[in-house]
């Protein structure tokens, strides 16, 4: 049920402090093949990030974002030192904005307009690239699924803009 946009959750659900920033850019070629970064992609409506196995039906995944906040947080959970942004195989890591704020709302990354639709959830794998307790690790730090509304291109560097 959504919320009635005057109301004071409402209201405080949709105030930011400020803009955010893309800190890096991945795509997935194929099923479990090393991930392949990027200075700049290009984003279809409906189709995905050019370059990435879902590239060709986005629905609510279009592409995914995880925030560089929490990569030391899954680390640590993990009894990790580090962990890098390919190895969690999410498309796009921020930095400066609360993603989960994002659910629902259209942002956009440099002329690419997306809509935040759902959490990304941990996959089985993440006991694989993380070790033992890996899912466990990023169960709630697995950042957002967004769909893409309006393609076009964006870059490491970019301001990630709440519309």
């Amino acid at each position: 049920m959504p919320l009635n946009p005057e109301s004071p959750l409402a209201r405080l659900m949709a105030t930011l402090p400020r803009a955010g920033a893309v800190e890096w850019i991945g795509v997935r070629p194929a099923r479990e093949v090393p991930m392949v970064a990027a200075e700049r992609v290009q984003a279809k409506a409906g189709a995905g990030l050019t370059g990435d196995r879902y590239q060709g039906g986005s629905g609510k995944r279009g592409l995914t974002l995880i925030q560089a906040e929490h990569l030391p947080v899954i680390a640590a959970l993990a009894g990790l030192e580090a962990v890098s942004a390919a190895t969690l195989r999410r498309n796009v890591v921020v930095s400066g904005i609360a993603l989960i704020a994002l659910k629902q709302r259209r942002f956009c990354i440099g002329d690419v307009v997306l809509e935040g639709t759902d959490p990304c959830d941990p996959c089985s794998r993440m006991e694989t690239a993380l070790g033992a307790g890996g899912y466990n690790a990023m169960r709630g730090h697995g950042g957002l699924c967004a769909r893409i509304i309006q393609g076009g291109t964006f870059a490491v560097g970019d301001a990630v803009v709440p519309l």
